[in-house]
């Protein structure tokens, strides 16, 4: 069935929308599952938004539920003690956020953006199931081990390597599924349509708030059962929602809409690189006047749009210099692209260098994000988690990050935003809201280090593993998860609508995947961090700042160093927010026109 073209005149589309048979199609270029043009009522908008929020959710709750007690499984199971099991889940968590610009690359090259997350999702499934099984058979025995007072036997080497061969299956599967699903989410709606647009801007929030719903069960009630021992359980509950989440997905084939991939970004970007560099010698004006921006109707056709040329970086710009050689080749339809690039491939390779010093200034940030399934865990272990007889599984505290994140979307969305626009009649960016993220991030530290503190000055130095040693309540940990869950909606979400809005068309899941990337690095720079200071600070004797019994160390130090740290990189962020420079699309309608 034909479409209705919406960029035409007024008069035009009276006298065409009578004609019954015309639908009206997005006008951002998607495409259904047949690759007809999108019809926008019968593909996209919060039908299938809502599926694809609700995937997230389950293939959350899928991950945390291993996640979020992997250090205590490390512990009690395998015997690690906590700096090892603490510098384990930092790389493993790293490594799934590794994974994720394998996906985009994948995504945006190749498979699109359906294929991408069916494909790695089944892999998740894969990896849960192996991991459940690999833990019944090899890894909790006896069985109930695992618990606080139970210890497990020691493992082969062969059963350890099935559990890590399991565990990074989980990291490969999750790390390439999570940024295509965030991108693919917001490819259901049209940005070139008003209501859409709104849509799309809020289907991050939301995106986000699903995230953490979705771990809520995992931080709680797979939490507690894990926490006793039953980790076979958990781990099977895990692998149960995973594949609910990837039937779910599935079922939504006949409304998604989809974006046809635009082939390698390697080889466009090392295009114009090697063009500018052959050109090295060339002059180039003032403007863009004499740049080749020609040939680009091939863009519009799948929604990709003409990027405007900007000052800056004017080496690259050379790659679009034509010279009198390539004129001759050009009239005779031939172009070099190794020789001869457009200006919007010029302008991604510039895109792409700004995001990077914003990029950079992420990572220190998802150090202080990654605490919460590491040392936030092994603190809270060590203070009073009973109430009553009931006991509190420390991992579970994160459910109050969680509680943080939704109680916070809706302050923002209801509350800030509105009264900023009343104040200064428009909304804040994504740039200063991810500077206030960091801001709240270096509150959350203080105050974690200002607790541990005082668990300190309550606790038996002379306990053996540490746990309950304290007589401080579990409970005083609450401000530093709420706090970690405000800087989050400010940060991550930020982050998610600025990569994806600033990307270049072709490199929307590479856009996602740079804020998967900055958690995964924050867990590397953790890992090396801890390293580091244990190395330092167990010099003459002393157990050092993270030692097994953390009543003989210093972990508020810690804390306080990332404080610091963090302190320090806002305030490079802010120069690097000064500098930057917004990418300028051409409008669709304009380019409809040519």
């Amino acid at each position: 069935m034909p479409c209705l073209n919406i960029s035409k005149s007024t008069s035009e589309m009276k006298k065409t929308m009578t004609m019954p048979e015309k639908e009206a199609c997005t006008l951002d270029g998607a495409v259904d599952r047949h690759g007809c043009p999108a019809i926008r009522e019968k593909t996209g908008t919060w039908v299938a938004g809502i599926l694809i929020l609700v995937n997230q959710g389950l293939a959350t709750l899928a991950f945390f539920g291993v996640g979020v007690n992997l250090v205590l499984f490390l512990t009690r199971v395998l015997g690690q003690d906590n700096a090892a099991a603490a510098n384990n889940v930092s790389k493993w968590t790293g490594t799934v956020y590794i994974f994720s610009l394998l996906g985009a690359f994948l995504s945006d090259s190749y498979w699109g953006r359906f294929k991408t997350c069916a494909i790695f999702q089944a892999i998740f499934v894969l990896g849960l199931a192996s991991l459940s099984i690999t833990s019944y058979i090899f890894l909790v025995r006896p069985k109930g081990c695992g618990d606080e007072h139970t210890p497990c036997n020691a493992h082969s080497s062969f059963h350890i390597a099935l559990f890590y061969l399991s565990v990074y299956l989980v990291a490969l599967g999750n790390g390439g599924y999570q940024p295509n699903i965030a991108t693919f989410g917001a490819d259901q709606f049209d940005e070139e349509d008003a209501k859409e647009g709104i849509s799309k801007i809020a289907f991050f929030s939301y995106f986000y708030l699903a995230l953490n719903l979705g771990s809520l069960f995992s931080n709680t009630v797979l939490g507690y059962f894990e926490d006793e021992g039953m980790w076979v359980l958990g781990f099977w509950a895990s692998t149960a929602s995973a594949a609910m989440a990837l039937i779910l997905f599935l079922c939504g084939i006949p409304r998604y809409r989809h974006f046809t991939p635009k082939g390698n970004p390697l080889s466009r970007v090392s295009q114009v690189v090697v063009a500018a560099i052959r050109k090295w010698k060339v002059q180039i004006m003032n403007d863009s006047e004499g740049l080749f921006d020609d040939d680009e109707k091939e863009l519009i056709g799948n929604g990709a749009r003409k990027i405007l040329h900007t000052n800056g970086f004017k080496f690259l710009d050379k790659a679009a210099v034509v010279t009198s050689a390539e004129m001759d080749r050009f009239d005779g339809g031939d172009r070099n692209p190794w020789r001869l690039c457009t200006v919007t491939q010029v302008e991604e390779v510039k895109c792409i260098i700004r995001l990077l010093p914003i990029w950079l200034c992420t990572i220190l940030y998802s150090v202080v994000f990654t605490q919460m399934a590491s040392l936030f865990v092994e603190q809270g272990a060590a203070m009073r988690t009973n109430i009553s007889s009931f006991h509190i599984p420390p991992a579970s505290m994160s459910s109050f990050d969680i509680l943080s994140v939704a109680a916070f979307i809706f302050i923002y969305r209801r509350i800030i935003d509105p009264t900023f626009v009343r104040l200064t009649k428009t909304s804040p960016t994504e740039l200063q809201r991810m500077g206030i993220g960091l801001v709240i991030a270096v509150c959350a530290m203080v105050f974690a280090g200002t607790v541990e503190i005082f668990r300190l000055k309550y606790a038996n130095k002379d306990c053996r593993h540490c746990d309950d040693s304290s007589s401080l309540s579990i409970f005083w940990q609450i401000p530093q998860y709420v706090l970690i869950g405000a800087s989050e909606v400010f940060m991550y979400v930020g982050q998610l609508e600025f990569f994806n809005s600033q990307a270049p068309d072709g490199l929307k899941s590479f856009g996602s995947a740079l804020c998967m990337t900055s958690i995964s690095f924050g867990n590397y720079v953790s890992s090396l961090l801890v390293t580091i200071v244990m190395k330092i600070s167990t010099t003459d004797n002393m157990p050092g700042w993270i030692p097994g019994n953390l009543n003989r160390g210093h972990l508020d130090r810690f804390f306080f160093l990332l404080a610091a740290l963090t302190a320090a990189d806002l305030s490079v962020y802010i120069l690097c927010a000064k500098w930057y420079k917004y990418i300028k699309f051409e409008s669709r309608d304009a380019a409809s026109a040519v």
